[in-house]
């Protein structure tokens, strides 16, 4: 599980939701085996949390954008979300 934890990582945020797709794809297809489906519903699950990571990181970043006295942005500042990309 650790292994594939570590391949959803590598993973750019589109790639991961192609993935998420083809794998609701295949379980709404309902020609998947039950055993299978639970297996596909598992990595559906790990990469949808590995996608909601990267929003929020990205969510998070934009808000970090500092106005200027006239209120329209003048930059950014850093963020830092302990590693998260």
């Amino acid at each position: 599980m650790a292994e594939e934890q570590s391949q959803i990582s590598q993973l750019t945020f589109e790639q991961a939701l192609r993935e998420l797709e083809g794998v609701v794809r295949r379980l709404e297809s309902g020609d998947v085996p039950l055993d299978e489906s639970i297996d596909l519903y598992e990595r559906g699950e790990q990469l949808r949390k590995a996608c909601q990571a990267r929003l929020d990181a990205a969510q998070a970043r934009i808000e970090k954008i500092v106005a200027g006295p006239d209120g329209a942005p003048s930059g950014t500042e850093a963020f830092d979300a302990g590693g998260a990309a």
